[in-house]
């Protein structure tokens, strides 16, 4: 299995953005995570396409969007042209998930399909087939900084599981609150693309990269 670190942008430093971000990917970083916020799905607001459209050119980073949004059909096509390579959509603020899903495959980019805390790893059952990646939130989605939810690992397993009883390659990314300390926890339940934001931009994002990075690349 492939173990993938995607540091998220939400946490760095939007002064020197261009450099945090190439610290991350000359340290083993292959994802760049793009946390785009509402304020209707989640409380808060983020940044949107003029912020993508300005900075994946400067990096080889997979751009991994992930959409926070009501009804985020409306915005892939925009996304796609921004520079998005993978879209990640909630389940819960979807009308019509399948048709969101075509759409974004549609428009030749990966596709993941993430939930909240409260919502059953069984709901992504029918999506399984059809899509690249489930993203398990470990916090309650809008925020960052907040602490892992430990029922996450449980929630991780089952999907793992129901990916391997069906004999599907789909990656599992977590969010929320990983860290040098729990990663290994998360890695064992059955994730393999780490999302991590404080705990890589929040003091030095090179050194805090290397030590994620020296855990992944040891993972078995």
């Amino acid at each position: 299995m492939d173990y993938i670190l995607a540091p998220s942008i939400l946490s760095a430093d939007f002064k020197v953005l261009g450099q945090e971000m190439q610290k991350t990917a000359e340290n083993g970083a292959r994802y760049l995570h793009f946390d785009v916020m509402d304020g209707m799905f989640v409380p808060s607001i983020s940044f949107g396409m003029p912020v993508l459209a300005s900075i994946h050119n400067a990096t080889n980073q997979l751009m991994d969007v992930h959409l926070m949004v009501q009804e985020p059909i409306r915005y892939i096509e925009a996304f796609q042209k921004a520079g998005a390579d993978l879209v990640t959509i909630h389940l819960e603020a979807c009308e019509d998930v399948e048709a969101t899903i075509t759409t974004i495959h549609e428009c030749g980019m990966k596709v993941g399909l993430s939930i909240c805390p409260e919502t059953d790893a069984e709901m992504v059952l029918p999506y399984l087939s059809e899509i690249d990646m489930i993203l398990v939130m470990s916090v309650h989605p809008g925020f960052g900084g907040q602490k892992f939810i430990p029922e996450s690992l449980e929630k991780i397993r089952k999907i793992r599981a129901m990916i391997a009883e069906r004999g599907l390659s789909v990656d599992i990314q977590v969010d929320g609150g990983i860290c040098l300390a729990n990663v290994r926890d998360v890695l064992d339940a059955g994730a393999n693309i780490i999302v991590a934001g404080s705990a890589v931009f929040k003091g030095d994002p090179e050194k805090n990269t290397k030590d994620f990075m020296e855990i992944l690349n040891s993972y078995e």
